[in-house]
């Protein structure tokens, strides 16, 4: 796939355009609670979860990470740190995030200011093929459906390899695609919605060996997302006309055009869906 934009600055612009936004979490609690002082954690979570499968995916990924009080949690495309938040407020970690859009970097920060969590929430701009954290100082590395952006997905595991102590986990939730994507298919995941060398099973199987990962386990979540992706499309179709009447992004035409077929692709299960966790081994 070719583009006019090369791989990190067409995935800049689609998150920097995308419906979901810090501006459109904000009018949403001011529509609902008439001001912003005193909001809860818990009252974020309606509106800042965007991956599939809600709370009950974050507690997944969390449970699969061994993620609890005082984990030290990297979290590779943390976008707006809806997740991040839920592992610090629900499991007492501290989450350091890397994200690429820096419209999405402020919008994390303003959120978890808004809420208390800025001392055990930050995202920095970044990245996640070169991120810009320590080595081996981190318990879990966490992503959600975000590395189908990521052009050298290999690179990034190993960058999660590098940040982890010995015996940390990664675990992360991905688009794979079950056969090959005719080109017309391809051109369109990429101008809206920013995919880009999509991996199969195998293929990240692959990767994970080769960043040197052990106790590789991937499954299989193609069916699971078939429903909670119509129901998503629904919400995207709902939000564009929301989100065009709070004068806040409301996403491209190419995105909408995309997110129709990807949900069609994944439930003739041509594209589907993957979540992962594998472990770095101890002495490494």
């Amino acid at each position: 796939m070719t583009d006019s934009l090369g791989g990190t600055a067409q995935a800049v612009a689609f998150y920097s355009g995308h419906p979901i936004s810090a501006a459109l979490v904000l009018a949403r609690l001011r529509a609902a609670r008439g001001n912003l002082d005193g909001v809860q954690p818990e009252e974020l979570w309606a509106h800042d979860q965007d991956h599939f499968g809600g709370l009950a995916a974050n507690d997944t990924m969390a449970a699969l990470a061994g993620i609890g009080p005082g984990s030290r949690v990297a979290d590779f495309c943390a976008g707006l740190a809806g997740p991040a938040r839920y592992y610090a407020h629900v499991f007492g970690a501290d989450v350091t995030g890397v994200e690429l859009t820096l419209a999405r970097v402020t919008g994390a920060a303003e959120l978890s200011r808004l809420v208390g969590l800025q001392d055990r929430v930050r995202v920095l701009a970044g990245d996640v093929t070169q991120a810009p954290l320590p080595d081996g100082q981190f318990d879990a590395v966490v992503s959600q459906e975000a590395l189908l952006h990521v052009p050298d997905k290999g690179a990034a595991l190993a960058e999660a390899f590098r940040v982890l102590r010995p015996g940390g986990r990664v675990v992360f939730s991905d688009w794979a695609c079950h056969t090959p994507l005719v080109p017309e298919d391809a051109a369109l995941m990429w101008q809206g919605m920013a995919a880009q060398t999509l991996q199969s099973l195998p293929g990240y199987h692959k990767l994970l060996e080769q960043a040197g990962f052990t106790a590789i386990g991937i499954e299989d979540m193609t069916d699971a997302w078939g429903p909670i992706l119509r129901e998503r499309l629904r919400m995207y179709q709902a939000m564009r006309a929301e989100a065009a009447a709070a004068g806040t992004p409301p996403g491209n035409d190419a995105f909408h055009r995309s997110y129709v077929r990807f949900v069609e692709l994944i439930l003739a299960r041509q594209l589907g869906g993957i979540r992962a966790v594998a472990s770095k081994p101890d002495g490494r």
